[in-house]
């Protein structure tokens, strides 16, 4: 499998490079020159497999010969070890339309470990076998920060520094980053919201020269290996709701970033038959916007119940547009650079009904989040966290009559208790998260200055 970039101007490269590369060195993002087709019958096949075993068959198409099938199985093996659940990421029917995809059982409680526990080790496994320096360079609005410190922490030939914005994350997301105390790890807290951290990375990374003289690596979901694992979870979940009724079956997401909801697109166009991709956001909503009206324009940034997706601009937005515009890089490149200009992307009508064709959109506001996690707790006995509910709220309204929906649960509710508080409901700290409170924290409060950022950055990855 070689890569290539949404902009068109990087030479393919295979599975490997693309990892280390993250970012395209012009700007774009790493994507497959093809997307690999899985037949009915192997699909088939695929429904029997445990959760690693699916992993496997997955990554085996995009991976190739480049990782031996055997330390492939064992990188998997690895991964997975580490979640509370044998099955992963399992699947729990709440009423006859609703099944809740629970995705937070690894060690820091929510949706990224699926994909950063692989990718941590990944980049062990990268550094040992090509004597490769491994700098990792990221951003968080809460929950990528905790689960990437946590896929290396403590390993040799790897540092790793996270972006998070001062004050706007939960308290729980906060403690998990900056109660880690390994020498190779550094949380710099900046003085404003999580676009400004997503942008420093975006244009340190677009700096080549910097770049390689600091053997930056991305941890982001501008990482193709990110998405490569959220892929799997698609097809877990869709082959154990898929019964014999043969209803539709849809996928609520909670997404900010649009890497998690991309990962489902991409598993319809490998051969999932996913009927809707329902794309749940909160007042920060401008993909909802862009699935309704067809205009890709940040808003005013809000703070929300819903942190995690306090976005405005979301950077896998761009891949999905490449395959919206037909696979035409120059036409990507072209309005990618339109967009930084004016901070707009308008398509037109028919690229607008192939969108909605395939997705569907509802921004939840704060109201509506904080109802849905109290009725679905006193009719259900089921707590969501207020992503969760998001995605939950979104299915209430997106929906069909004839189908059957599986949302996405990003995050355990212990993480953001203060959301669940405002519910008048009291809930039970899992232990591992009770002892966040006693530690002390080691973060670094930063201006909203890449040059003093850039100049930490140097004095670190040494």
């Amino acid at each position: 499998m070689e890569f290539i970039s949404t902009r068109g101007k990087v030479e393919k490269i295979g599975f490997l490079d693309a990892v280390l590369m993250g970012l395209a060195d012009d700007g774009g993002l790493l994507i497959p020159s093809e997307i690999p087709q899985v037949s009915a019958s192997k699909l088939k096949e695929w429904s029997q497999l445990s959760y690693q075993d699916l992993a496997y068959e997955i990554f085996s198409l995009y991976i190739g010969e480049e990782i031996p099938k055997n330390e492939l199985k064992q990188l998997i093996a690895e991964s997975y070890a580490t979640f509370r659940d044998p099955e992963v990421t399992p699947v729990r029917k709440i009423t006859d339309k609703l099944y809740v995809l629970e995705l937070f059982h690894g060690p820091t409680f929510a949706f990224k470990d699926v994909a950063l526990q692989f990718l941590g080790n990944l980049y062990a496994y990268i550094s040992k076998k090509q004597n490769e320096i491994i700098n990792i360079l990221g951003a968080t609005s809460g929950d990528t920060g905790a689960s990437a410190i946590e896929g290396v922490r403590g390993k040799e030939g790897i540092r790793i520094c996270i972006l998070h914005p001062h004050q706007k994350v939960s308290k729980v997301q906060e403690l998990q980053m900056t109660t880690v105390h390994d020498e190779n790890v550094m949380n710099l807290a900046v003085k404003g919201t999580f676009d400004d951290c997503q942008g420093m990375i975006k244009d340190l990374f677009a700096d080549t020269v910097f770049k390689n003289q600091y053997h930056l690596r991305a941890i982001n979901s501008i990482n193709f290996a990110r998405i490569l694992a959220q892929t799997v979870y698609y097809f877990y979940a869709y082959f154990k709701v898929q019964n014999a009724d043969e209803q539709k079956v849809n996928f609520s997401v909670p997404t900010g970033n649009f890497g998690d909801i991309f990962a489902g697109y991409l598993a319809k166009r490998m051969g999932l038959p996913v009927n809707k991709l329902i794309l749940a956001t909160n007042e920060n909503n401008i993909l909802e916007r862009f699935i309704k009206e067809g205009v890709y324009k940040p808003g005013q940034f809000h703070m929300t119940y819903s942190p995690s997706m306090d976005i405005q601009v979301a950077s896998n937005f761009e891949r999905y547009l490449y395959y919206l515009l037909d696979e035409n890089a120059e036409l990507v490149a072209s309005l990618m650079a339109q967009f930084k200009k004016e901070g707009q992307i308008t398509i037109n009508q028919e690229n607008l009904a192939k969108t909605q064709e395939l997705f569907a959109a509802h921004g939840v506001m704060g109201a509506e989040c904080l109802q849905t996690i109290s009725a679905y707790y006193q009719q259900h006995q089921y707590l969501l966290d207020p992503h969760t509910a998001c995605g939950v709220a979104a299915f209430e309204q997106c929906n069909g009559s004839d189908e059957v929906c599986i949302t996405l649960s990003t995050a355990h509710p212990a993480k953001f208790n203060e959301s669940i508080e405002r519910c008048n409901i009291e809930q039970t700290y899992p232990e591992q998260i009770k002892q966040l409170f006693d530690k002390p924290q080691y973060q670094q409060v930063v201006d909203n200055d890449q040059d003093e950022v850039v100049e930490l950055l140097k004095k670190f990855f040494v």
